[in-house]
């Protein structure tokens, strides 16, 4: 069964700009990095993936295998029932980066304009997180 439930897709890839994705990293002084992303733009059932055009430490920080949360909230999709623990959800995932071929130019050309605007030499990267768990605010799985 698929982790990203199919319902979620549009909100999440439309989050940008009312509801951005925090995208949450470890520091090396083990303190949670959490970074807003815009880019946010689900793959398939068990993958998403995000833009990462640098400059920050959840930049520095990502590699292959890293360990990285996604926190989703669109309070309507509390109002449409879909997330009606507070319209929240929790992705858990590794990352695996892209930083040429035929998954950059997805990622790429999936996100919203406004993020592709942000970076005009397309000097980033794409991150694909696969998702291990899925979870809604009170740690079920999500439906």
């Amino acid at each position: 069964m698929a982790k990203i439930p199919e319902k979620l897709w549009d909100f999440i890839n439309k989050a940008y700009p009312n509801n951005v994705c925090l995208v949450c990293t470890n520091q090396p002084d083990g303190y949670a990095q959490a970074s807003p992303r815009g880019s946010i733009v689900i793959l398939d059932g068990d993958t998403m993936g995000y833009w990462n055009r640098g400059g920050g430490t959840t930049h520095e920080n990502v590699e292959d295998g890293t360990k990285v949360t996604v926190f989703f909230h669109d309070p309507e999709t509390r109002k449409d029932g879909l997330l009606p623990m507070g319209g929240i959800a929790r992705f858990y995932g590794t990352a695996v980066v892209h930083k040429d071929g035929d998954m950059r130019e997805k990622i790429w050309t999936d996100m919203v304009q406004p993020e592709r605007d942000r970076d005009p030499d397309k000097k980033g990267y794409a991150v694909v997180i696969n998702v291990e768990r899925a979870e809604a605010l009170n740690h079920k799985p999500l439906e």
